[in-house]
């Protein structure tokens, strides 16, 4: 489980964060902070793995803060939510190692999509001793980023078939990711070499009888 401290001032904004996050399932709202002291005082207490962090706090500039919670829990990630949309304000924030920027204001939608990205990408980077270069890619988001869908393709069901990995408790085969979306094995075996192509899953051999069976699972499962 995914620890989160969310940090803003407005009471009913953070309350409505927390909401969102927890609905994604594999997070949890650890706690909550309204001031810069306050979200300091809360990372010693509670070792979160993420922030929340709104960059307008009544008593410290978040993007200051940003640094202090580093050096208090080194291994600390922070997502910065804000309203600010200058590119100087973005890019201070980058350069601070932020895991991601999400302007408000944002659906629960938007939110989730980062929430996924960071336990898909950052998470999954800290568990592999040895990562390989599409790990990395995923991280910079370059993953896939120039490789079209194959031909055939539709991203409404690639992102079906992402789900099923996401919420898969074992590797699956083409044949068994084909039954759960009524498509033939070979087309289900499409999107899952597309995806292991570009670093969103990874694939397992099962050695039997005969030819080893590919079998799926989401990269860093």
């Amino acid at each position: 489980m995914i620890k989160v401290l969310i940090v803003d001032d407005d009471f009913m904004v953070a309350r409505i964060h927390s909401g969102f996050v927890a609905q994604m399932p594999g997070f949890e709202v650890a706690g909550v902070a309204r001031t810069g002291a306050q979200a300091l005082a809360e990372a010693r207490r509670l070792r979160p793995d993420l922030v929340l962090l709104d960059i307008h706090l009544p008593d410290i500039y978040g993007l200051e803060l940003l640094g202090q919670l580093r050096a208090e829990v080194p291994e600390l990630d922070v997502l910065v939510i804000s309203a600010a949309r200058e590119a100087e304000t973005v890019r201070r924030a980058l350069r601070g190692g932020i895991v991601h920027y999400l302007m408000k204001p944002f659906t629960q939608e938007d939110l989730h999509q980062r929430l996924e990205h960071y336990r898909r990408t950052y998470r999954s980077l800290g568990s592999a001793a040895t990562p390989e270069q599409s790990d990395v890619d995923a991280v910079f988001g370059m993953a896939g980023a120039d490789k079209p869908l194959p031909k055939g393709c539709a991203a409404e069901t690639m992102e079906r078939v992402q789900g099923i990995l996401r919420e898969a408790e074992a590797d699956l085969s083409a044949l068994e990711v084909g039954e759960m979306l009524g498509l033939s094995r070979v087309s289900a075996r499409r999107y899952l070499e597309y995806l292991n192509e570009v670093g969103q899953a990874q694939v397992h051999l099962r050695y039997g009888g005969g030819r080893p069976e590919r079998r799926y699972s989401r990269r860093g499962a």
